[in-house]
This record gives structure tokens, sequence and C-alpha cells, in this order.
């Protein structure tokens, strides 16, 4: 059994009680590893397979946020991704990363997140989404899926996609995959959060450094979103900035509704988009 757990948790990575149990290791056999050293609890029903270091004590080892990220998408099998804000992080469209990396990290999933995704000894909390609730047909577990399928034929390269608006970029000593939305998925994530989570200053920075977007993958995803308020942000943001690929979407069938969308309140009305913009954003165009 200690064998097999060895193959199934790669060291550093983390597995809850529900996937113990799923893969036959009950809460007794769980203890017995925890007193011998081949697991560490790190929260209630979370336990970790040491990281084993060359003149590094495993107690001090630590623990990151993209470890609980792979071991989500890797080993339990979540169907979850980074996305919005921290996707376009880690593509390189940060204005003010600091060298401590993302603030916060937003995922993204199919299903409700685990109950003890932000009690880990973690400094970065963690910002859930439903995914579902942006787009109609793109199913995060089929893109978990398509990834090891290429991991397995040894043919994807990092910044691939590999399932239509998903992405993986290599993380730490064990070369893991962390799995995360494309630059144009993660755009249509982060305008959700606005005017909520997000600033329109915030925003239009991100957007002034999206030059290189692919206009096709980005007309599909546009199709897809269920959010109008999301669809106009992203054509009004689009063509302020004047992207050389926004002449190449191909609009056909994107859904733009009816009616004003008030953003901010004393805002302008945009008289394209139907949508109320800061004054000192409109001021700028």
């Amino acid at each position: 059994m200690l064998n097999q757990l060895h193959r199934l948790l790669p060291e550093g990575l983390v597995g809850d009680a529900a996937w113990f149990s799923r893969m036959g290791y009950p809460s007794s056999l769980r203890s017995r590893y925890v007193a011998s050293g081949w697991l560490q609890p790190v929260a209630r029903g979370v336990f970790r397979r040491p990281l084993h270091k060359p003149g590094l004590d495993d107690a001090m080892a630590p623990l990151r946020w993209q470890h609980i990220v792979v071991s989500l998408q890797m080993v339990m099998e979540r169907p979850i991704v980074v996305g919005g804000r921290t996707a376009l992080e880690l593509h390189g469209f940060a204005h003010y990363l600091s060298s401590e990396g993302p603030r916060e990290i937003h995922l993204y999933g199919d299903e409700r997140a685990p109950g003890w995704l932000n009690k880990l000894p973690i400094a970065t909390p963690f910002v859930f989404h439903n995914a579902r609730k942006l787009f109609r047909s793109e199913p995060i577990a089929n893109g978990l899926a398509g990834l090891k399928s290429e991991m397995a034929a040894s043919e994807t390269s990092r910044d691939t996609p590999i399932h239509g608006s998903l992405t993986w970029r290599r993380f730490g000593d064990g070369d893991w995959p962390v799995v995360l939305s494309t630059p144009e998925r993660a755009v249509l994530e982060l305008l959700d959060e606005l005017p909520g989570f997000e600033t329109f200053h915030q925003v239009d920075m991100l957007m002034d450094g999206l030059t290189s977007l692919s206009p096709h993958r980005m007309s599909r995803l546009l199709r897809e979103c269920r959010s109008v308020k999301v669809k106009r942000l992203f054509l009004w943001f689009a063509e302020r900035h004047g992207h050389p690929w926004l002449s190449r979407l191909d609009r056909d069938g994107i859904d733009l509704g009816k009616g004003k969308r008030m953003l901010v309140r004393h805002g302008k009305l945009d008289p394209t988009y139907q949508i109320t913009v800061p004054k000192e954003i409109a001021a700028n165009g």
C-alpha cells in the first residue's frame, strides 16, 4: 500500500480524506502513516506527502499555492483551473506583480471547491468562481483530461492550448503542470468581476497589454459567453485600445442583448455598447 501511495501521491503534493478513502486508505491507515512520517497533516482531513530536499528539513519545506492547484488537478482530479487576473499575471500581463507573486489566486471550477481550501497554512488566499456561470459549453473537466493525453504523448510545450481555452505551465522541481486559462478566456473571467471586485483602471491597464490575442479563439469564447455585460465590456475595451486582432474578430453569433447596462453611477453612457463607464476612463479614450 505504501509503494502504491508513492505512485499516486508525488512528494510535496496533498490529498484530502475523500481522495484517500477512494484510493483505499482508511482513516486508521492514514494515522499510521502520519505517525511514521510518511504523511504530514496540513489541515483537518488534508495530508501532504513530505517533500524531501537535500539540506532541507521536511517540516520546513514550504507549502505553496502551486502545490495545492497541482494536487487538485492532477491527484484529486477536480475540474478546477487558475483563471481571471491570476492567469493573466502568470502569462506575463501584470504591471505591478510583486516578487512574491500574486496576492490571491483566482480559481474557476465546474463544481464547488473543497471546504478546506482556505484553511491551509499558506499566505496566498484562494478566490473561487463558478465557471459554468460564465460559459455555456467550455467544461474544465475536458481540458484536464486533454492535458493528461497530451502529456502522455509528450507533444505539448509550454503555453500550448490543450483544450480550447485552457493551457498549462510547469512548476517546481517535479516539473508539474499547472493548468490555467488562456489569455482569451482569462480576460473574460476578469471582466466578469468588474466593477465589483476589479476596477476599470486595473482592467484598462491589463487590456492595454493584450496585443496578441487569437481572434479565432476569442470569437468562439465570446459566442460561448453567457454574460452580456462581459461581452459588451470586452468589445468596448478592445476598441478603446485598437488592438490589431480586433478587425479579425468574427462577430457573427455574439449576442450582445438589448437595453442599457449601468455599470457605474454618474458614469458616461457609451452609445455603441449601451454601457456606463467612468467619465475619466472615457475621457482618456
